[in-house]
């Protein structure tokens, strides 16, 4: 039985970078191939179109850091933030069940992040390279 807690402790963690990172990964990458349709939401949202780049790079670097595991707290505390900031700014209409939701699973994904800072990386990070060398 130990052997079972210890394999899913081993790999639970980069499973659940992988979960919550894929999603801002992905999306980053559909923005490039999206570019101006998605500019156009985020200026009918109040948001400057000019900082698209800048989301851009936000979701596919932090996301991409996360999956690997490389300075896992720094990424994911900044998408911790962005998701939280994303849900007040496009979908705080509490009258829409749908942006509720949306609203509700932007703060759930920021509650998994914050757990990464707040306990690391875990197992086949990049982040553990060095201490296997100490």
């Amino acid at each position: 039985m130990s052997t079972l807690i210890n394999n899913t402790e081993k790999f639970a963690a980069p499973a659940g970078r992988l979960l919550l990172a894929l999603i801002f990964f992905m999306s980053g990458l559909t923005k490039i191939t999206q570019f101006e349709g998605t500019q156009g939401y985020m200026e009918m949202m109040g948001v400057p179109g000019a900082l698209l780049p800048l989301v851009i790079i936000t979701e596919v670097v932090f996301g991409l850091a996360v999956i690997l595991g490389f300075k896992t707290r720094l990424a994911a505390f900044a998408l911790a933030g962005f998701s939280i900031l994303s849900a007040i700014i496009f979908h705080a209409d509490f009258s829409n069940q749908a942006e509720m939701t949306n609203f509700m699973k932007n703060f759930a994904i920021a509650g998994g992040f914050l757990m990464i800072v707040a306990n690391g990386a875990g197992s086949f990070a990049l982040d553990n390279r060095n201490k296997a060398n100490a």
